[in-house]
């Protein structure tokens, strides 16, 4: 390396975060949690290929983190549910943007490559 050269470096904060939100399956536990509170078992059908200590692992980082809030309903039988704090409610807009990104880059299954953005062309170069 050179010693002119700028290193980048990284936030401490945002590196917090995206470790956070960006464990296996948490990220798809936040998106379902968006939609609405649920039950464990109603969580764990919508997350494809969670275990039930996997999740419970994930909603208790969640919940410690203050993302997540566990309410225990006092009925016979007791009911538990989980839904997102105004903390884990404003990841909405981060959640959409990946969501988005993933539309436009990464393949469904019916598509072999993803689609790069539109570009306005420009004429070839002469070499």
């Amino acid at each position: 390396m050179r010693g002119s050269e700028h290193i980048p470096s990284l936030c401490p904060r945002f590196h917090q975060a995206i470790e956070l939100i960006g464990r296996r399956w948490t990220g798809a536990s936040i998106y379902v949690l968006l939609k609405a509170r649920c039950r464990f078992a109603t969580l764990r059908a919508a997350v494809p290929g969670i275990t039930d200590r996997m999740l419970s692992e994930r909603l208790q980082e969640l919940e410690e983190a203050g993302v997540v809030a566990r309410t225990v309903v006092p009925e016979t039988p007791v009911r538990v549910e989980y839904a997102l704090t105004r903390k884990g409610r404003e990841l909405a807009a981060a959640v959409e943007a990946v969501g988005a990104w993933a539309g436009r880059w990464i393949p469904s299954r019916e598509s072999a490559a993803p689609r790069p953005p539109a570009r306005a062309s420009r004429p070839a170069r002469k070499r």
